[in-house]
């Protein structure tokens, strides 16, 4: 079983979810984005999270995406990581979708606590439990907005689960990261990793393993080289490259989620920008103003390969 640290330090990219038009995933047209993202130097990914629409999409749906997805990955990067969201409202959906990714050939499982619900602390701590049959490491996803918080109460309880390795977190909230960091450290190997994306600098500076933002979708580099310089300690450098991203973040403004960035990518044909039911993809006014937000920061976006077989 890898280790949080394995998992965690450095970059993972939450793939956003390439889709047909009718909203399914697709593994056929995740080939061009995969191999961009391993060309710009990505090594860890993410599928399924927030940023891939993980909770809009059938459990039927997962098993041959993930697979094809995996399978794909480890061809173009063979010490690769693909870590899989298994987030749902219930404990049994969960095991099932941990099920698949586990079958695909998933590096580790993610998962927030339950969803809609509010739970008690030890619901929370015995939704973890249920996935330890998987025989897959599981990163916690602390993510408050969309369900129920991660408190002390429950990462005490998270903390006595030997197959839980790590956190990400993505509250934004630095206090909390800070002490999710210093009690993480009692465990050898466990690991801490952060979302928010205008606080990824920072994070690092608290002792942050890692980074996991969704701006990487369309600029892998500047996740890259800011946890590079900040490695080197060069911490001028990464508070200019945070700078940076925080810069494009603000694609957000004119649209915010995921149908923004897949629209970006598709403008650059690298992703469909197709997207799970009930979202809409960006209209033509909003295609129109992202066209023209994004075209001073071209040198800094992902590239299709060229020659790519995709």
């Amino acid at each position: 079983m890898r280790t949080g640290t394995e998992l965690l330090s450095g970059v993972t990219v939450p793939l956003v979810t390439p889709m047909d038009p009718g909203g399914q995933p697709s593994a056929a047209a995740s080939l061009a984005l995969l191999e961009a993202m391993h060309a710009a130097g990505v090594r860890r990914l993410m599928l399924l999270g927030s940023n891939g629409e993980g909770p809009l999409i059938p459990t039927a749906a997962f098993a041959p995406f993930v697979a094809d997805v995996v399978a794909h990955w480890r061809s173009l990067s063979e010490s690769g990581v693909v870590t899989v969201n298994v987030t749902a409202p219930g404990t049994l959906d969960a095991v099932g979708r941990a099920t698949i990714a586990a079958d695909a050939g998933a590096d580790a499982l993610v998962m927030s606590p339950p969803i809609y619900f509010h739970h008690r602390d030890v619901e929370i701590v015995d939704h973890y439990a249920a996935l330890a049959g998987s025989g897959l490491p599981v990163i916690a996803y602390n993510a408050p907005r969309y369900s129920n918080p991660i408190t002390d109460a429950v990462l005490d309880g998270l903390l006595e689960l030997e197959h839980v390795v790590g956190i990400k977190d993505s509250s934004g909230d630095l206090a909390f990261l800070t002490q999710l960091v210093a009690r993480g450290r009692r465990r050898p190997g466990f690991a801490v990793s952060q979302g928010a994306e205008t606080k990824l600098a920072a994070a690092l500076d608290a002792g942050a393993d890692g980074i996991t933002p969704g701006i990487a979708n369309i600029a892998p580099g500047l996740s890259l080289q800011l946890a590079g310089a900040h490695a080197a300690g060069q911490r001028d450098q990464a508070q200019r490259l945070q700078a940076r991203i925080t810069e494009l973040t603000k694609i957000h403004t004119i649209r915010p989620g995921t149908p923004t960035v897949k629209e970006i990518l598709a403008q650059r044909s690298l992703c469909p920008p197709h997207v799970a039911p009930p979202l809409r993809r960006c209209d033509e006014a909003e295609r129109h103003a992202l066209h023209e937000f994004i075209t001073p920061h071209e040198d800094q976006l992902l590239r299709p390969v060229k020659g790519s077989a995709a």
